[in-house]
């Protein structure tokens, strides 16, 4: 029988019985409500047939007993008000659970069912079911995208709160890769698709999230052989005081409080609701066993490629020849680079464009896999790629071609060498740097008091440990292979319960073998997506310290709502023993302790204080205005440098100083008037404590006193015989900005990387 129908039937019952009491006609109300107790005695025994067919003793076993013995002491209002204990706490079960998959459900019901495909110059319908990789679909407004695929058009506004919890509408150019799952927020547009629904991300969380959502916690487990202790103690305490009394209403008594509600409901419950919970920041936790798991981590590994870094190389520093320069010397590689669709090609590409140089089309383009390009550009022959390459090329990198400096930074990087004419022109260093908010997901998992993080990655061990030590890491290990990855994994998780986070498909046996496995599940494969036991849907590696923060307080509060319910039970039991609760009053008493212990247990689906989830900052605070500044003021920063080097003896490069110093005045001081006018106090509001942007604004004053340096240097260096007297502190002091200014903006985009725009 479906719960709310017994609940009817129970709640139709007393009104009727009740209805006969006030009426006079007692022996009828007796009847009535002695019909509607035996149906849900009826509906319990089946339940405990189930169990005892399936080798098990039912705890509802109790509630029968009380039920059959109420009925039997002519208490039949208690043996309704028992009837309706056991049918409201199974329907107050359906609500909470319903209430705390709320967020798994909407996941699973936003998935699309139809989709609209261009063939032949017609539109047509048809179910997601049938879209193949490679079809054209039409994605009208407000649409859910049914597939992964590339934009075809210009642009697409796209909501993505349901995948990743960001709260603003994103935009998308042409080429852009779109996920399935996220909303078409704009006008509508054309994709292609790159997989079948089915192989799509969409439908890949759907299945993530009906484990999630069917996994029976082992927490609930553990509450089943606690509720068959407190049966055999219910039995001894009914029985002695029964015998002891010879009145069998004291042992009805101690029954009928000692229905087990709580146990059996509490846990599951609670757990339930922190995957709910998890759900709404786009963690996906599949079942309350990963989340048990999950709370117990001690130790957590990173990969490095792709998890703790963006998995996309940049451009770290340019060193030139003198006679070519920085600006030339990047236009001619891009331009060569244009010809590979290499990682490091792209990113040379992308930071010659950002500068806004002219690139022009390569004549000839030859590409070596792993090892560079060689080619044509405007006449002159250029070789670029890594040092094998140039050498092989008849190239030889030395310090005495400009290459000293790339060489030390190199030593945390790679470099692309550039040769132009036969000989070395440029070194490029590239490097895949920090998330940025992977600092912050560290010392959130201190804060948690995970006591040892570790790196394993297959890079070589000067890269990672440049990671390493920026994220003050317990242990790195490099140039480990998929193999030694699961070695290191299960040497870690014998001393201590331990998470692994990565993203790629060499990942996933580490993540396998983990206690728990924690996929990068935004932009990373299917393969470690399927093998985590966690998946993240939101591309923030803080997200990882949120997951354990969830689980631990999860099953904090499951274990908590059975020692409530279970506790008060107890009490209950003691004072029906002693006589002081006759049946009827237990009855009541026990369907106000389920109905505690069920509402304590999900105070899980709230945030709890201290969230480490990303904060809002309104939009007229600033933050993606002055974050977007910080790439013009880096490069402005390298200028700052490149003037530095250039100061000799003579005083030819003071009017690009001159020029240099009108910049800083009005592009960097206006920069941070604004942040200090606007972004500073909401951050300062959200982050808490003592004037938490002090340090920061420490630095605005340091960065002005040295812009005021230089225009005072640059003035003295334009008098008579001034420039053999300013030059050495106009250099230093050019290196002291460059190095004050870099700094400042690292440890700004630090300190408001869990910070989103609203």
């Amino acid at each position: 029988m479906p719960r709310f129908l017994l609940l009817g039937w129970i709640l139709a019952g007393l009104a009727a019985g009740g209805v006969l009491r006030l009426s006079g006609m007692a022996d009828a109300a007796f009847w009535v409500l002695s019909a509607t107790a035996l149906v849900v005695a009826l509906h319990v025994g089946v339940q405990v047939a189930r169990s005892l067919m399936g080798g098990k003793l039912g705890v509802d076993v109790i509630a029968l007993a009380a039920i059959l013995g109420a009925v039997a002491l002519h208490e039949a209002l208690t043996a309704a008000i028992i009837g309706l204990m056991v049918a409201g706490g199974e329907a107050l079960e359906v609500w909470a659970e319903g209430r705390a998959k709320r967020a798994l459900s909407d996941l699973m019901a936003r998935a699309p069912r139809l989709a609209s495909r261009i063939a032949d110059g017609a539109i047509e319908d048809i179910e997601v079911a049938r879209i193949a990789q490679g079809d054209m679909l039409l994605v009208r407004p407000g649409e859910t995208v049914a597939a992964d695929g590339v934009l075809e058009d210009a642009a697409a506004t796209l909501d993505e709160a349901a995948l990743t919890g960001e709260p603003l509408p994103t935009s998308r150019t042409a080429g852009a890769a779109l996920r399935s799952g996220v909303v078409n927020a704009g006008a509508a547009f054309r994709m292609r698709a790159t997989a079948d629904a089915e192989a799509s991300t969409y439908a890949a969380i759907v299945r993530l999230t009906r484990e999630a959502a069917e996994a029976r916690p082992p927490l609930v487990r553990l509450a089943d052989q606690w509720a068959l202790g407190f049966l055999a103690a219910t039995a001894l305490l009914a029985g002695g005081a029964w015998a002891l009394t010879l009145n069998p209403a004291r042992g009805l008594a101690v029954l009928v409080v000692a229905t087990p509600c709580p146990l059996i409901l509490a846990a599951p419950i609670a757990l339930v609701a922190g995957i709910g919970r998890a759900a709404r920041l786009g963690i996906v936790v599949k079942g309350g066993g990963a989340l048990e798991r999950l709370a117990r981590v001690a130790t957590v590994m990173f990969d490095k490629t792709g998890t703790l870094t963006p998995g996309r190389p940049r451009l770290a520093a340019i060193d030139a020849d003198p006679a070519v320069g920085r600006d030339r010397a990047l236009s001619l590689a891009a331009t060569l680079a244009q010809g590979s669709t290499h990682p490091v090609s792209a990113a040379l590409v992308a930071a010659a464009r950002q500068r806004g140089l002219p690139l022009d089309v390569p004549e000839t383009v030859e590409e070596v896999p792993g090892g560079g390009l060689a080619g044509r550009v405007g006449g002159a022959d250029l070789v670029l790629g890594a040092e094998g390459f140039a050498v092989a090329r008849g190239l030889s990198p030395s310090p005495g071609q400009g290459a000293a400096a790339a060489e030390v930074v190199g030593a945390a990087g790679s470099v692309a060498w550039l040769g132009v004419g036969g000989r070395i022109a440029a070194a490029f260093v590239m490097a895949d740097g920090l998330r940025p908010e992977a600092p912050l997901a560290v010392r959130a998992l201190r804060g948690l008091g995970i006591g040892r993080i570790v790196m394993v990655t297959g890079d070589r061990p000067a890269a990672a440990a440049s990671i390493g030590r920026a994220l003050r890491l317990d242990t790195v290990l490099a140039d480990c292979s998929p193999e030694a990855k699961i070695g290191a994994v299960r040497a870690e998780a014998a001393r201590a319960a331990t998470a692994m986070v990565g993203d790629g498909v060499n990942d996933a046996p580490a993540l396998a073998a983990a206690d728990v496995g924690i996929a990068m599940g935004a932009h990373g494969t299917a393969a470690a997506a399927e093998a985590g036991d966690v998946v993240l849907l939101v591309d923030r590696l803080d997200r990882v310290a949120d997951a354990i923060a969830i689980a631990r307080r999860s099953r904090r509060i499951a274990l908590q709502a059975i020692a409530l319910g279970m506790g008060l039970s107890g009490l209950a039991m003691a004072a029906a023993a002693a006589g002081f609760l006759v049946p009827l009053a237990g009855a009541l008493l026990q369907e106000a302790i389920d109905v505690a212990a069920i509402l304590f247990a999900l105070t899980a689906l709230r945030p709890a204080r201290g969230d480490t989830a990303m904060r809002a900052m309104r939009a007229g605070a600033g933050l993606a205005e002055r974050q977007a500044e910080h790439a013009g003021l880096r490069r402005l920063a390298e200028e700052v440098r490149a003037a530095a080097e250039e100061i000799g003896d003579s005083p030819d490069v003071l009017p690009a100083l001159l020029g240099l110093e009108a910049r800083l005045r009005a592009e960097i001081l206006p920069h941070q008037r604004a942040e200090e006018a606007d972004l500073y106090p909401g951050a300062a509001r959200r982050l808490g404590g003592q004037d938490p942007m002090g340090p920061l604004i420490r630095m605005h004053t340091e960065i002005e006193a040295q812009i005021a340096r230089i225009a005072a240097l640059a003035a003295m260096a334009g008098e008579a015989d001034g420039w053999p007297r300013a030059a050495p502190a106009l250099r230093r002091t050019l290196f002291a900005l460059e190095a004050l200014l870099t700094l400042h903006l690292a440890a700004e985009e630090e300190a408001l990387a869990g910070f989103v725009p609203v």
